[in-house]
């Protein structure tokens, strides 16, 4: 005995929703960045080239890292400052979601903007970039060690070559925060879920942001995060 046609495409609208169900929604840009929440803050950081136990000690150098949010309408990322840099001076990081990638814009010291792009993977953020002109693969990796410790590291690998070939790596540790981690009863930043350490108001209610971008955000529209973080605590409390 045959099914109608008529069944056979209600059972098919039927399996397709259901497959639509179970498929997990592609993560926003500001929720795939919420993963480096802990970069947010001043940083102070030692780097060292690759090579002799003397030529690192020659070559070290220190600098300071500043990372926020910024928002900018629709456009999502988290920018870095670098001060007194040696290989860069700031830096734009976003999640491309229709590309399931992040992206990040690194500036040089002689004003050149270079585009790295990857994935995260056990805390680790891997990104790479094609240098034609060099004829090499570049590869810019970051370790997030701890809420307060983050390791960078810039590889190549030639073309002709099938490993690459570190050139340097800096280690950097989060200024004027104890090594332990925050307790769940630190604030929550209002606008990206990070640790809040700088309050705000508004109508009366007292709230915490993590940066200056989030808390330009907030004062541009107040109502929607807190909108947003009640229905959040809505759905914790669910749970």
């Amino acid at each position: 005995m045959f099914a109608s046609p008529v069944i056979c495409g209600i059972v098919a609208l039927v399996l397709v929703a259901d497959s639509d169900a179970e498929r997990p929604s592609k993560p926003t840009a500001k929720e795939a960045l919420q993963a480096f929440n802990d970069l947010i803050g001043p940083w102070r950081a030692t780097g060292t080239p690759e090579g002799s136990p003397s030529a690192r000690q020659k070559g070290f150098w220190q600098e300071a890292h500043q990372w926020e949010w910024q928002f900018k309408g629709a456009d999502v990322c988290l920018k870095v400052a670098i001060d007194k840099g040696k290989y860069f001076t700031r830096g734009e990081l976003r999640f491309l979601p229709d590309k399931e990638q992040y992206e990040f814009k690194a500036v040089t010291l002689d004003d050149q903007t270079l585009t790295f792009a990857g994935a995260i993977k056990d805390h680790t953020l891997s990104l790479e970039r094609q240098d034609d002109k060099k004829g090499e693969t570049q590869r810019l990796v970051l370790a997030l060690i701890h809420s307060n410790r983050f390791l960078y590291s810039y590889a190549v690998k030639p073309e002709d070559k099938t490993l690459f070939t570190k050139l340097y790596q800096a280690g950097a540790v989060k200024e004027d925060v104890p090594f332990a981690s925050p307790g769940d009863a630190s604030p929550e930043c209002i606008v990206s879920g990070g640790l809040g350490t700088i309050k705000v108001a508004y109508k009366g209610q007292t709230y915490y942001v993590c940066c200056s971008g989030c808390r330009d955000a907030f004062k541009d529209d107040p109502e929607k995060y807190i909108k947003e973080y009640e229905e959040k605590k809505k759905t914790k409390a669910k749970k």
